[in-house]
This record gives C-alpha cells, sequence and structure tokens, in this order.
C-alpha cells in the first residue's frame, strides 16, 4: 500500500487513480494526521502531493520531519517536493510561475527517471520553486524555469518533482509512477477492474425499499447514474428532467428516448425556464449564479419528491472532477461551485445518492459502456449542468441566451461538417461579456464579442487546446458574426487547463 498525503491539490485524487489504474493499493491522509496514518497502515511508499500553500508562509501546511527519515521511500509532487526540500535544509523562493505544458529535459536517466526519450512535455502549476538542494540530493531533470524540476537522493530514497505526474497531459507520468511503486517500493500490482455489478449492489444496499428521484440532463454522467440506478432498484427510480431552458435545442428529445427506449421509467418533465429565467435576474456573479441555479433545482426536486409516497433520495451524477473544483477535500482550493456540489443548500430534506462520485469522466464511459449503454450515450461531449447561464459571461438575458444557442450550434454544426467533433472533448461558445466596434453595411456596430472553446482532455482534470484548421475556424467566425444578431467578432481561446478551468465560469 502507497501512502498519499493530500494538501489539497486539485490532481491530488488523481494520483490514486493512476495507482489504482496500475494495480496498486492506496489511502489517503491529511498532512496532520500522516504520522498516525503511518502507524496504522504500515506503507511500503509515501507520495506528498502538490497543493495551494506557500511554504513560506507560518500557516503553511507541513508534516513532521520524522516521516523523511522512517526509510520508507518518498516521493513529492511540486508542493511536495519544495516542503521535502525546506524541510531538509534547501530553500524555496517565490519564482516566475509556470502554469501548464513545459519541456523538462533529463540530463540524466537513472532509478525512477528512466524514460524513453530524454526531453518531453510535463504539465506544471506553481509559482515557488527549490532554489538550493538539501544535502546528498541530486538533480537530474530541469525546465527553462526550473533548475531542480526532478531530483533524488539514493541513500534515503527521498524522491521529488516540480511537475505533475498524475497530469494526463505529461508525457511518461504514469512509468515514473510506475517506477517508483514497482521498482523503489517493490509493490505487486493488482489491477482494479471497473465493475458496475458492484456500484448496483451498493445502491440496492443504500436504497432498500424507499424511491430515488433522479436528476437527469440527458448528459453522460446523469444518464450512467439513472441506468445503474434502474438496474439496481427497478420501478423505485423516478427520473426528473428539468426544463430550465438552459440547455442545448433538443435535450427533452434526447431524455425521452433514453427514459423511455433504454431505460423503462416513469419520466417527468417539469417546465421551469420562466422560473429559472427570473431567479437569474440582475446575477452577474459566476458563483451567485452557480449556486442560484443549484438551490433552484433542488427546490424543484423536493417539490416533485413530495408527490410521492417514499422518496429519500436524490440521485446525481455527480462526478469526481465536480468534486474536487468544489473544495472537495479539507485542504484543496475552492476553484468554483459546481450547482450539483458547492451550489447545494444546507436544509436538503431528500438525502443524496452519487454512485460516480470517486470516479473520472472517461471511468464512468467506460462504467456505462461495462453496464450496456450505447456508444453514442457514453462517448457524447459533456454539456454543463447549470446550462449556458455558465457560458454567459454577466447577465443571463433573453437575448444573450437566444445568441449564445445558435453560435454553439454554428460551431457543433461545423465542427461535425469538418469531421472534427469525435476529436475534441467538448467545443462551444461563449458570450465573452467583452464589447468591440464593427462595420456592418457601412455603418458602425458595437457588439459583444464570442470565445470558441475547443479543447482535448481525458478526465477534465487536464486539457489541451484543439488545433482546429484556420479554415474551420474561419467558416465559423463568417457565420457566427452574420448569423447571431449584435455580434461584432469571434475569438479562439487557445489556453490550456492549468491554468484554465474547462467552462469560462
Amino acid at each position: 500500500m502507497i501512502l498519499i498525503v493530500d494538501f489539497g491539490s486539485q490532481t491530488a485524487h488523481l494520483i490514486g487513480r493512476r495507482l489504482r489504474q496500475i494495480g496498486v493499493v492506496i489511502q489517503y491522509c491529511d498532512p496532520e494526521d500522516v504520522l498516525h496514518a503511518i502507524k496504522a497502515t504500515k506503507p511500503k511508499g509515501i507520495i506528498l502531493s502538490g497543493g495551494p500553500n506557500d511554504i513560506s508562509h507560518d500557516t503553511s501546511l507541513s508534516i513532521d520531519k520524522q516521516v523523511l527519515s522512517l526509510e520508507i521511500p518518498v516521493l513529492g509532487i511540486c508542493y511536495g517536493w519544495q516542503l521535502i526540500a525546506f524541510l531538509l535544509g534547501g530553500s524555496v523562493k517565490h519564482s516566475k510561475k509556470e502554469y501548464g505544458p513545459e519541456e523538462i529535459i533529463f540530463d540524466t536517466q537513472t532509478g525512477i527517471f528512466s524514460f524513453p526519450e530524454k526531453k518531453f512535455s510535463v504539465i506544471m502549476s506553481h509559482g515557488d520553486t527549490v532554489t538550493k538542494l538539501p544535502k546528498e540530493f541530486i538533480a537530474v531533470g530541469h525546465t527553462k524555469q526550473v533548475a531542480y524540476a526532478a531530483i533524488f537522493n539514493e541513500k534515503t530514497n527521498i524522491f521529488g518533482v516540480q511537475f505533475h505526474p498524475e497530469a494526463d497531459h505529461t508525457k511518461h507520468g504514469m512509468i515514473l509512477l510506475k517506477n517508483f511503486a514497482v521498482d523503489v517500493c517493490k509493490e505487486k500490482l493488482n489491477p482494479l477492474e471497473l465493475n458496475p455489478k458492484t456500484i448496483i449492489q451498493s445502491i440496492g444496499e443504500t436504497v432498500g425499499n424507499k424511491k430515488v428521484i433522479c436528476a437527469v440532463s440527458g448528459g453522460v454522467d446523469s444518464t450512467v447514474a439513472a441506468f445503474l440506478i434502474g438496474k439496481s432498484v427497478g420501478k423505485q427510480l423516478i427520473p426528473v428532467y428539468v426544463d430550465s431552458g438552459l440547455m442545448r435545442p433538443e435535450t427533452d428529445i434526447r431524455v425521452k428516448y433514453i427514459f423511455t427506449k433504454l431505460i423503462a421509467a416513469n419520466l417527468i418533465i417539469v417546465d421551469a425556464q420562466k422560473r429559472f429565467m427570473n431567479a437569474l435576474k440582475g446575477i452577474t456573479d459566476p458563483e451567485i449564479k452557480r449556486k442560484t441555479i443549484g438551490k433552484l433545482y433542488i427546490d424543484i426536486f423536493q417539490e416533485q419528491a413530495i408527490k410521492y409516497k417514499e422518496v429519500a433520495f436524490l440521485g446525481q451524477g455527480t462526478i469526481y472532477s465536480d468534486v474536487i473544483e468544489s473544495k472537495g477535500s479539507k485542504h484543496a482550493s475552492h476553484i468554483k461551485s459546481h450547482h450539483n456540489v458547492g451550489g447545494l443548500p444546507k436544509n436538503m430534506k431528500l438525502t443524496l445518492l452519487e454512485p460516480l462520485r470517486n470516479f473520472y469522466k472517461d471511468e464512468v464511459r467506460e462504467i456505462g459502456k461495462i453496464a450496456g449503454l450505447p456508444e453514442d450515450i457514453v462517448n457524447q461531449q459533456p454539456f454543463p449542468g447549470p446550462g449556458f447561464a455558465v457560458r454567459i459571461r454577466g447577465e443571463v438575458t433573453p437575448d444573450r441566451l437566444s445568441q449564445v444557442k445558435i453560435a454553439d450550434s454554428i460551431v457543433l454544426e461545423e465542427m461535425k461538417s469538418a469531421k472534427l467533433y469525435d476529436n475534441v472533448f467538448q467545443c462551444f461558445a461563449v458570450m465573452s461579456g467583452a464589447y468591440s466596434t464593427a462595420v456592418k453595411g457601412d455603418a458602425r456596430v458595437f457588439g459583444e464579442v464570442i470565445a470558441i472553446r475547443a479543447y482535448e482532455s481525458e478526465d477534465i482534470m487536464t486539457s489541451r487546446w484543439a488545433h482546429i484548421p484556420y479554415d474551420t475556424l474561419g467558416i465559423m467566425s463568417s457565420r457566427i458574426v452574420n448569423e447571431v444578431p449584435g455580434i461584432s467578432r469571434v475569438v479562439y481561446d487557445i489556453t490550456t487547463k492549468p491554468p484554465a478551468t474547462m467552462e469560462w465560469e
């Protein structure tokens, strides 16, 4: 077993996911509990995760220095490496920030740092850097900005990396983690298989003879969750689609198909378009917007639950990326309140049932396939629960909602026409909230700027922007400024994650 000390990194849980993929048993603990956890679990190795903290502050998270002298192999990642250096007499200082992909160069290929190539791309996300190594540590890898991007101490089996090997877009990251687990920690691998049957059984044990109101949107996560719940409790499942007016056109048709043809259930559709538009009136702050939407959804679900006897649970398609961005672990930073996590009111009367809460998007897709859902359902592009509300920067008005829907349809049509739709994780249009001057019919127009975002990802935790051909972008831009009223120009978002999140809000 390998113990992962969680300092609040957005990707701390991803470290464990990667290790589970290769067959390593893991356990998490908070830094203040690490000595107790070591005594209780007797791990073969310890990984110190990254985190949002700054080493130099008095309130910075730390561990008992004794951990580094227990003759247990230790791998520090990002903040974890900086902490190792700090505790052992090195220096850590503010540096030029690195967010996103950087090229690392390995001067020496040795031990866990044995890779098929000397140079490759890694994901960085830090503002501090180790500037002086502790005694007996050797540097083997560097980037343009970071001299000590990969280091080790051969005597103590302590390793450090400034980059994130757990991130999907770090090339050879899995090799590094496997080398640490197998070659250094001597772990025996027993790959974990995704098993819908165990999830279905767990749902049945939790629900008993009660009924479940299940929030459905036609998307991947809610459909897989509802499918598993339905497999477990049958007619005790009551799927509810709330037509907020914020979803893509024809979502109601898709939902009807799923919950009549694929899943035999008593589907309820609630027309709540006016309620959502009234609730969002005058709101411009993204966090208030998300929480307003989350509360209204819950109000509607609880209103529906009253109509049925023995409804005790609210089923949701919450997945782990929703949880961690909504401050899902003790020391994590709050990024945004997902409407189904951080946007939930405290006075809920229903108990949450979230069978996919600990899984990532690619795992959810695989679970859905194994459970029997068709490819076109599990492989569809995800769409945010708050819908177009989080793709409209600022206030959601009827006019701006209409504009973004037309622009979004154009983006999807042209991506499909160019046979690029299946090559990206998501593609969509955003009402940017920025305005610029344009000339239309020889007249001055001061209109809003629309942004196009398209990116590639596996698990939503990291991404890189999609290299869409200029011709396709040109067609999108031309159509948007001509077909969408009040639009002055179109820009293309070429930001990776990190630092950017997938959605603009």
